[in-house]
């Protein structure tokens, strides 16, 4: 660690207002903070529904929960009436408390706005793609060479004295007491047993929020299908998910499964993680939830790569498509194929799931 430029007792503004994994990324971030500087006070500026995750984290002294997604719908349909009242209610949020240092580890336009309304004489930007974000900053951290966003996120703390050798990886997501045990309550009635070598359970999420992260419904089947009846098989999701989860079911030749989608929440998802035994997964909210909490995953990646959004701790692996195109890190396929996706074969999901389910 550097020479500390922070006064005794900083108060210290955090911006991160979504999604799940990058909100859970930043957690370890104010966890290394929290860690080197045990005597500052962090304030964490949230949206739902990511807020949830931060709500018993022992790292952040104080919460403030700004609902983004109102502005959002509002400035994609040019309400501009909604837009100046929801940056209203952000300003009086935030004018509750003073702060001698904002760091913006978001890095959008709209975060550096609601970091300028904070009235923090020190705000700290970071290098990212996104427009504009600078004009709002009194400082910019360095930019870096390395990829990976939770090492990008730490450039915030190099202001701060704080560099890249002290940091330790790790995501924090504490859940609290009321789910000890929930995981055994919520499959008492539905012949899951838990913690059962001779019978292994195995997540499976199918989905993410970026169409081109998707691996097909029917290659999870496939996949699936060639697994011992001794291990047990439960697809998670929202809602939304089931129509995907029943194509998958249905590659599966009637194999024994059971779908969870849409019956917890996130937290009680997290709680199920916790006690399961591997997540089959693509690069979604999820995956660091089951970092977060301890689970091992193996993940399927194509558009995004994972060394740079990837899990930095043990227990975690990945396959990586074959296809050379691949870490575009576009939100939609350009050439309509989704070839990345389709290019990762069953059989190899197959050969990776036995291998670490058997180690």
């Amino acid at each position: 660690m550097n020479e500390q430029k922070l006064p005794h007792g900083a108060r210290i503004l955090i911006v991160r207002l979504s999604a799940i994994g990058d909100v859970l990324h930043s957690t370890a971030v104010v966890h290394n903070l929290k860690r080197l500087v045990p005597d500052c006070h962090v304030t964490w500026l949230v949206s739902p529904p990511a807020s949830i995750l931060l709500e018993n984290n022992p790292d952040i002294d104080r919460l403030l929960v700004w609902d983004r997604r109102t502005f959002d719908k509002a400035a994609q349909h040019l309400d501009l009436r909604t837009v100046r009242q929801t940056l209203k209610e952000a300003a009086v949020l935030l004018h509750q408390y003073e702060f001698d240092i904002a760091l913006d580890i978001q890095g959008l336009f709209l975060s550096g706005i609601l970091t300028r309304m904070s009235r923090a004489p020190r705000r700290i930007g970071i290098h990212e793609r996104h427009e504009g974000n600078f004009l709002f900053m009194t400082e910019m951290a360095p930019d870096i060479p390395e990829r990976h966003k939770i090492r990008r996120y730490m450039t915030a703390l190099a202001p701060l004295g704080i560099g890249p050798e002290d940091f330790e990886p790790g995501l924090v997501l504490k859940l609290p007491d009321a789910y000890e045990g929930f995981a055994e309550k919520f499959f008492a009635d539905k012949a899951v047993t838990l913690h059962d070598p001779q019978r292994p359970l195995l997540l499976v999420n199918t989905r993410t929020t970026w169409p081109d992260k998707n691996w097909p419904p029917e290659f999870f089947g496939r996949a699936l299908a060639n697994l011992p009846e001794n291990i047990q098989i439960v697809f998670t999701g929202a809602p939304s998910d089931q129509v995907y989860i029943e194509r998958a079911q249905q590659e599966m030749g009637g194999r024994a499964s059971l779908s969870i989608a849409g019956q917890t929440s996130l937290l009680e998802l997290a709680a199920i993680f916790r006690e399961s035994d591997l997540l089959l997964t693509g690069d979604t909210g999820p995956l660091y939830i089951a970092e977060a909490v301890g689970l091992p995953t193996l993940s399927l990646w194509g558009p995004t790569h994972p060394g740079i959004y990837g899990p930095l701790t043990k227990g975690h692996h990945f396959i990586l498509s074959p296809n050379k195109c691949t870490a575009c890190c576009k939100t939609k396929c350009r050439r309509r194929t989704n070839a990345c996706m389709n290019a990762i074969k069953p059989g190899t999901v197959t050969k990776a799931l036995l291998g670490l389910l058997y180690h």
